[in-house]
């Protein structure tokens, strides 16, 4: 591509926003010009650089305005203009038309073979705007989506740059799209599920929801906790789409009664994504949930946690003791799994024993020996003869209670429950624990306080579980705001006193809030962290567990020895700049 000279380059762009690091550039510069390509090609190949960031770059070195095409919706009359054909093979999109001109979204806007085409197409004066090539292709497929042209999502499903991978989890390979499209007798479903999925893990999603409706099919994802609505799919395609998901998780299609679960792997966009499915009969019929687990989010240890000093000390002082128990806690979603495994990762070693029980296993970890658990009493006795007879292995899998035993004759050093949910799980665990086992696991509890009066409520004795917990933390994940476009914002006087947050808190700090650009796809927020609440178990902790203290009296005594809350923690987020007090604060009237 041709470029502008003068005294800004890109390359300066991209250093001075703080995109690619001054040392990586030069030697990617070079590596470019010794491959013959672009250095932005090279970035991008590379993964040094993020197609939202090179266009927010080039949008200031062309001066050219760049364009958020996430909630964007074409104008048929102005889709007209273009061939189909043009915009996928260009990756762009007509925005608007005003008089002799035409407005149009660009991924390459250095582009001159596209805008010289297009001006002889249409006779109109070409003016460009800058956009993600990510984008643009999410918006060519809601514009072909609204106008009812399910197959030529073909056309766009052919570049490149969304190849996707099949497979069932067990296999070590996954099956090629290509092969998989030879056997397929409805290829524009195959390649709309395919779209959905390479869209949600593009954006970022958790959660893909595939719900029909009276008229229509739903389609959502869930973005940083937050479920996003995209453009609807017709209800003529409500069967096939459903029919398919069921075909990639190996669940029976013929099953239409009863819920299902299943899950397949995903190979997209230099990501190994594992995907579990869940399917719930509703009134309009099969509702899908799909949950992408990427492996690539795990943390390698806890200090990339973002503890503070004192809670990564007590944090790492605990998962190197050579028994005990560790309980995480906080609502579903809320990072616990993330947060065991980190452990799990600094522990595993080769000189000892990791066994998990869980339910489902979320993410496999090498050299860890990891047990599914199934309720084999609700498979069975909830459906009947039919569904003992269809659902076969299900029937015949183990509760905690039944893994826990096998596995203590295991010889484990470190057992991870998925979580303790009754009094036989909860005293299972805290006898391990005291017989020479580290032991990890999740609980429900408001706080980390509150985790040591839920088991006692479950019936644990208190000198059993002060003899046995080392540590208790909780946790929340909080909104992080767009580092790109985030503004300062006014103090919600109101918002604090509704909350009892003093206002000389955050005296002499400012307070952003959420704006929008093409990075957060217009959102205002980017990506989410945890905030944690650490509670070492010591001497003073254990004698008021011993007289049966509560919460509030056990987290006075932590706070006065130094325990941040989540509260605190939230709150000082915002002070940092790195929430806002809305996200802030969902946090705090969570307690």
């Amino acid at each position: 591509m041709d470029k502008k000279t003068g005294p800004i380059k890109l390359t300066d762009i991209l250093i001075r926003r703080n995109m690619v690091e001054p040392d990586v550039l030069r030697q990617t510069e070079q590596e470019a010009l010794n491959s013959g390509v672009t250095i932005e090609k090279e970035l991008l190949d590379k993964r040094l650089l993020s197609q939202e960031d090179l266009a927010l770059a080039i949008s200031e070195y062309l001066g050219i305005p760049p364009i958020s095409l996430a909630h964007f919706t074409a104008d048929a009359q102005v889709l007209e203009r273009v061939p189909k054909e043009i915009m996928a093979r260009h990756k762009l999109i007509p925005v608007a038309k005003i008089g002799k001109t035409l407005t149009v979204a660009m991924g390459d806007p250095f582009n001159i073979v596209a805008m010289d085409e297009l001006h002889t197409l249409t006779d109109l004066a070409i003016v460009p705007l800058v956009a993600s090539e990510p984008d643009i292709v999410n918006a060519i497929r809601r514009a072909m989506a609204d106008r009812g042209a399910a197959v030529d999502l073909e056309t766009l499903m052919k570049s490149p740059e969304v190849e996707m991978e099949v497979g069932a989890v067990e296999e070590t390979e996954a099956e090629s799209l290509e092969k998989m499209m030879e056997s397929a007798g409805d290829q524009p479903v195959i390649r709309m599920v395919n779209m959905i999925l390479i869209e949600a893990v593009r954006l970022g999603a958790n959660d893909i929801h595939i719900e029909p409706q009276e008229n229509f099919l739903r389609l959502r994802y869930r973005i940083d906790g937050v479920l996003v609505e995209r453009p609807s799919l017709p209800k003529t395609l409500q069967s096939a789409v459903v029919s398919r998901v069921k075909i990639l998780a190996d669940i029976d299609i013929g099953e239409q009664r009863h819920p299902q679960d299943g899950r397949f792997r995903i190979t997209t966009l230099n990501k190994s994504i594992d995907v579990r499915v869940s399917v719930l009969p509703t009134i309009f019929g099969g509702r899908v949930v799909m949950r992408l687990l990427d492996k690539n989010s795990l943390f390698p240890g806890l200090s990339y946690l973002n503890l503070d000093e004192r809670a990564l000390a007590a944090m790492n002082y605990a998962i190197n003791q050579p028994h005990g128990i560790i309980l995480v806690t906080g609502p579903t979603g809320s990072g616990k799994t993330t947060t065991l495994y980190s452990c799990l990762r600094e522990l595993n070693k080769i000189d000892v024993n990791v066994v998990t029980c869980e339910e489902p296993v979320e993410y496999q970890i090498p050299g860890v020996i990891q047990v599914k658990i199934t309720a084999a009493s609700s498979a069975s006795g909830a459906h009947g003869d039919h569904n003992a007879a269809t659902a076969g292995k299900k029937t015949a899998g183990c509760t905690f209670g039944d893994a826990l035993r096998a596995i203590l004759r295991q010889d484990p050093d470190i057992v991870l429950i998925g979580e303790i949910r009754d009094g036989d799980t909860a005293d299972i665990a805290i006898k391990a624990a005291l017989t020479g086992h580290l032991v990890l696991s999740t609980i429900h509890a408001n706080d980390a306080c509150s985790t040591i009066t839920r088991l006692l409520d479950m019936g644990i004795e208190p000198f059993l579980l002060a003899s046995s917990i080392i540590l208790t933390q909780a946790q929340r994940l909080y909104r992080k705001l767009c580092p790109i476009c985030k503004k300062e914002a006014p103090m919600p006087e109101e918002l604090l006193k509704l909350h009892h947050v003093d206002p000389a808190l955050f005296q002499g700090c400012k307070i952003y809030g959420p704006s929008g650009c093409p990075k957060c796809h217009s959102i205002g927020y980017s990506g989410r962290a945890a905030v944690m609440e650490v509670l070492p178990i010591e001497e003073d902790i254990r004698l008021l567990m011993m007289r049966r203290a509560p919460a509030d009296a056990l987290r006075d005594r932590a706070a006065q020895k130094g325990m941040k809350t989540l509260s605190v923690s939230a709150l000082e987020k915002v002070k940092l700049g790195e929430t806002s007090f809305e996200a802030a604060l969902k946090i705090v009237s969570s307690r």
